[in-house]
């Protein structure tokens, strides 16, 4: 998923820059974006961004499906996912909205266009231009919501309308205020939005993530009081859950769609402050704890989980996609995770003064 996680770390770059006027700071951001958006260019094919990409001196990951672009100086893994997608349309938002005027710019702006286009194209499908056919998460049509996809409505549809309102404010093209109107109100995505407890029958804290990264462009740019409030009631029921995370992104979203909140705001420092600087991933061990209580069964992926929140410096290194009430985790410290997790909402909390230098 290397368009999410590079995305986000732009994302808190460019928050830092307009937070403290650091160049190192926009240049890094810069770089990281240049890498996004070469992610569609790699492909060869105008809005179809790839998962990632290797060059010749790279060894190929064994997952995934990789085709060689036409020169043959890299490959590029495709069967891209909705994770990426809204990887993308929340860098386009935030770069468009803070990057200086120049060429970079300009760059997000058309290559925004591009991959809106693609989607509305191909009927609101992402179709792997190698096989002509869908990728196996990138689908926000009506016919997917009815159908296999009825789980992943209520969140598909909140990323489709985010990604119609970013593109409308990023270039200025009234024409996807026009399918936003029709996506919203003719096919209902609005009220499918707000679904949620209706038609989720697991907790995926990776969904999670998606959502909020999804909610942040509408909180920013939908003006329509009526739409607004009604993103605002589906954002409510995400927070059900996510409130006893005290994650530091979802409690920033949240505040700024909702208003100040300082209990939440209490709870995203302490978070913040109890991040290890330590990331390689190292094992953690939780379940032998007798003072923890268990959760009545495993979570989605058999794990023992706790229905105590531990603190992160008391758990395994994790990205916000992941389940914090899992007992045991992690690896042989063998591999790296990025600060990420730290500066996407750190950043994000200074430049919207939630929190001073600390």
């Amino acid at each position: 998923n290397d368009g999410l996680w590079t995305a986000m770390y732009a994302a808190a770059k460019l928050f830092e820059w307009k937070a403290t006027g650091s160049k190192a700071a926009l240049e890094r951001a810069e770089r990281a974006t240049r890498a996004v958006l070469f992610l569609e260019e790699v492909t060869g094919t105008p809005g179809y961004p790839a998962r990632s990409y290797i060059d010749t001196t790279e060894e190929k990951p064994k997952d995934g499906f990789w085709y060689w672009t036409e020169d043959k100086k890299y490959e590029f893994k495709s069967d891209t996912s909705s994770d990426e997608s809204v990887g993308h349309f929340l860098l386009f938002g935030v770069a468009w909205d803070l990057l200086p005027p120049g060429e970079l710019r300009d760059r997000v702006k058309e290559t925004c266009r591009r991959q809106m286009d693609y989607i509305l194209k191909h009927d609101y499908y992402l179709i792997d231009p190698k096989t002509g056919k869908p990728t196996r998460w990138g689908k926000w049509s009506p016919a997917y919501f009815n159908g296999e996809g009825k789980e992943d409505s209520p969140l598909n549809a909140v990323e489709l309308m985010s990604f119609l309102r970013t593109a409308e404010h990023v270039t200025g093209d009234a024409k996807y205020g026009v399918e936003m109107k029709k996506v919203a109100e003719d096919l209902g995505y609005l009220k499918i939005a707000g679904m949620l407890k209706e038609r989720r029958q697991e907790l995926n804290y990776s969904d999670e993530e998606l959502a909020m990264l999804s909610f942040y462009p509408l909180i920013r740019y939908e003006k329509n009081p009526q739409y607004r409030e009604a993103i605002l009631k589906g954002m409510d029921d995400w927070f059900e859950n996510e409130r006893r995370e005290k994650n530091p992104l979802w409690n920033v979203i949240y505040e700024l769609g909702r208003g100040e909140n300082l209990e939440l705001r209490k709870a995203s420092v302490e978070t913040l402050e109890r991040l290890p600087l330590d990331l390689r991933k190292w094992r953690v061990e939780n379940s032998w704890r007798k003072e923890l209580p268990l959760a009545g069964k495993a979570d989605r992926f058999g794990k023992r989980e706790t229905t105590v929140l531990l603190p992160p410096d008391e758990r395994a290194v994790m990205k916000w996609n992941g389940n914090p009430f899992v007992l045991d985790g992690g690896g042989d410290g063998s591999s790296e995770d990025d600060g990420t997790t730290f500066l996407l909402p750190y950043w994000m909390g200074r430049y919207y003064k939630l929190w001073g230098e600390r």
